[in-house]
């Protein structure tokens, strides 16, 4: 984190901003009216329609009975074709330092100037009714509402793309969804014709490296990067421009799921991610990201072996380090999920004063989509209008009616005019501040369909970030491709795609051929064997175990002293410890008083949490012993790399849960994760083991670990 960087405050609650002030006047308050129809007219009953008797026809008169059923059968708008499954937050934007010397952004142009926020994270590929924990892309989207207009910077968790030009978007989209003729898989990427569309187009491996990698599983969305994927550019008031791309850090770190915990997560809790970040904000624990920038001079933009406008590279850190320029704060859930979560309306063209476009393909396609895709989905040209997308920027313009329009417009509605006093007039007329003004650059060339040259090269940093990779991200990486690969009944798509891998890395080639049954390509020569250890989530380990959940197993006869002394050191650095047994309520402590149960086990699982604790007392621990929920949930927590602690007898459960004897009995135990405290530990020295393995997030590479 920057020096510039300070935590939000976790007490009372945040105070209003500029934008929750606005939507204060469209908020409803139900509580103080009678009900009403649309029109306003006050209903006397609304459980019964209005018939020809008591059991006699319903009658087509019942004007609020046809009003009531007709808005119901029409509350759905249609889902986003990708992006569907989301949530969202407010927030605030505050800048470190001015950046005038870089961009004229307002938001950008004072130290501590707060900005408010919506923010909407997202999966890609599935229906709105997917999983939160598919291996996929997520969304990254920020609007800022700054005093000079709106800003949309809509980016990924991950920092390229899968195409490097917009015109083969509807394509990608069309193989990475469910398949035509039986609509499955849902939510997933493991599919025919997915693999056949990524095979034939190499430009896709840079891409896939990332997808097929822990990134597309992420913790939460609390502990997951952003990207602004594009490179973008900063113009200052006099006109000069400064490449730029977007990073969001957060402040956790960048932490993920194993593969085998997001399956099971899916199914024991298929609202994870949004769970989360709502039960973090609900408790104050603020999500905060660091927004950095690279900034690359004009007259540097050929000086790189690949075309800043390739939206499937990146600029390696160690060539042009990320520079902290503000930090982004969430903390105020929405109100109402269709209202602002689901009608918030995000386009890569709405920019303000001092940012501005380049010419990468695929961003400029993007200016075009995105707008008409709002047009169809929210019923017309007036979605600027809903709450939730209203600049907090006065707003004045000719355009008039449409579907949805809000503003009773009097006078003229067209530029030149005389009648209306020549209002609105043009903003730059006097040359004032605050105004659009397009960056200045020559264009000129024939029209032609080619790509350029410097698009050519697919493989290098493909190459780039599975070198960078820890070993066991590898192996990972290698699992992941061979379970997709694994779905894909067409042996000629399967052996294509690992052709493209061996110009990548020759072993990731044949190890991916082995799994899914094909012959190892021929190894390829020039394969790039640079790195970037900025890419491993090893090196992205993030500040501190905050809301972090801990498991305690507990039954009758724990020790319950040791369970307070150990809640009380987490629960002060911030973490979340739970006690969970067999049924709710509480158990008898082995000292004869109670210990209340916060959750019922069979209600919960590992994947979950990210440790477990299993406390003191030889009644306590035989009966969890006898409870496969129990045992199953140590044995998950160790597959899954996760940090596990045990005080006196509670080691017998980790026996039964079969974890290797070295594991057990070594003294090499706490290098993996597993922590032992005998007779004569401090449970307070145990929490701090603890507290220390949790900040490590994993452990993958522990004895007899599948994962």
């Amino acid at each position: 984190m920057s020096a510039h960087h300070q935590s939000a405050g976790r007490g009372d609650p945040p105070a209003q901003d500029a934008k929750d002030q606005q939507l204060a006047r469209f908020r409803a308050a139900p509580e103080h009216d009678a009900l009403t129809t649309d029109q306003g007219v006050r209903v006397d009953d609304t459980d019964n329609a209005l018939r020809a008797g008591t059991r006699g026809p319903t009658l087509l008169e019942d004007f609020h009975n046809r009003e009531k059923l007709t808005h119901f059968d029409h509350e759905r708008i249609p889902e986003r074709v990708v992006h569907a499954r989301g949530a969202g937050a407010y927030g605030y934007f505050e800048a470190y330092e001015p950046l005038t010397e870089y961009t004229c952004a307002d938001f950008l142009a004072e130290a501590g100037r707060r900005t408010p926020v919506f923010v909407r994270f997202s999966t890609v590929q599935g229906p709105r009714g997917s999983a939160d924990t598919v291996r996929d892309v997520r969304g990254f989207a920020t609007k800022f509402y700054t005093r000079e207009g709106n800003y949309d910077l809509v980016g990924n968790n991950m920092p390229v793309f899968f195409i490097q030009d917009a015109i083969k978007f509807p394509d990608f989209v069309h193989a990475v969804k469910m398949e035509p003729d039986n609509e499955m898989p849902t939510g997933g990427t493991a599919h025919d014709t997915f693999w056949d569309f990524a095979s034939l187009q190499p430009e896709t491996t840079h891409m896939l490296m990332w997808a097929m990698s822990d990134r597309a599983i992420p913790r939460s969305f609390r502990m997951m990067q952003g990207f602004g994927v594009h490179t973008f550019r900063f113009v200052t008031a006099d006109g000069r421009g400064t490449f730029v791309k977007f990073h969001w850090k957060p402040k956790l770190g960048v932490h993920s799921q194993v593969w085998d915990e997001a399956q099971i997560t899916a199914g024991r809790d298929p609202d994870y991610h949004r769970r989360d970040l709502w039960e973090a904000i609900e408790s104050r624990e603020y999500p905060e990201w660091e927004l950095g920038v690279q900034l690359v001079p004009e007259e540097d933009e050929f000086s790189f072996d690949f075309d800043l406008l390739d939206a499937t590279k990146i600029i390696p850190e160690e060539q042009v380090p990320v520079r902290p320029i503000g930090r982004l704060v969430l903390d105020r859930n929405p109100q109402n999920f269709f209202a602002e979560t689901e009608q918030v309306a995000f386009h890569t063209a709405n920019v303000v004063p001092g940012i501005d476009f380049t010419n990468d393909p695929l961003l400029q396609g993007r200016n075009f989509s995105y707008l008409d895709t709002q047009l169809i989905r929210l019923g017309g040209p007036n979605f600027s209008q809903l709450p939730v997308n209203r600049p907090l920027a006065d707003v004045n313009h000719n355009h008039r009616d449409g579907f949805g329009q809000q503003v009773i417009h009097p006078g003229t509605n067209y530029f030149p005019n005389s009648l209306g006093g020549g209002c609105p007039a043009h903003a730059g007329a006097g040359g004032g501040a605050g105004v659009f003004r397009h960056y200045a650059q020559r264009v000129d060339g024939e029209k032609i369909r080619v790509r350029s040259d410097s698009f050519q090269d697919h493989y290098s940093q493909a190459a780039l970030f599975w070198n960078s990779m820890a070993d066991w991200e590898r192996r990972h990486i290698v699992e992941a491709f061979r379970f997709e690969l694994g779905k894909v009944g067409s042996t000629q798509v399967r052996e294509r795609m690992v052709g493209n891998l061996a110009n990548v890395n020759a072993q990731l080639a044949e190890m991916v051929a082995d799994g899914v049954g094909v012959a190892a390509p021929q190894p390829v020569s020039g394969v790039s064997t640079a790195s970037s250890p900025a890419l491993s989530q090893e090196n992205l380990l993030g500040e501190g175990i905050r809301t972090r959940k801990v498991a305690v197993l507990a039954a009758d006869g724990t020790d319950a002293g040791q369970v307070t002394a150990v809640r009380e050191r987490l629960t002060a650095q911030g973490a979340i410890v739970e006690v969970l047994a067999a049924k709710d309520g509480s158990v008898r402590g082995s000292d004869g008083g109670g210990l209340d149960v916060d959750r019922a086990l069979p209600t919960m699982a590992s994947v979950l949490y990210d440790a477990v604790l299993v406390p003191d007392g030889k009644e306590a621990v035989a009966a969890l012993a006898a409870d496969p929920a129990a045992v199953r949930f140590v044995e998950e927590a160790y597959r899954h790399g996760k940090p596990i602690a045990v005080l006196g007898e509670g080691t017998r459960l980790l026996t039964e849960a079969k974890l290797p004897e070295e594991v057990v009995l070594g003294e090499s135990a706490p290098d993996f994760g597993v922590l032992t405290g005998n007779g004569t530990t401090a449970p307070g020295d145990l929490a701090d083991a603890l507290a220390t393995a949790l900040g490590r997030h994993r452990f993958p590479r522990r004895p007899g670990l599948l994962n």
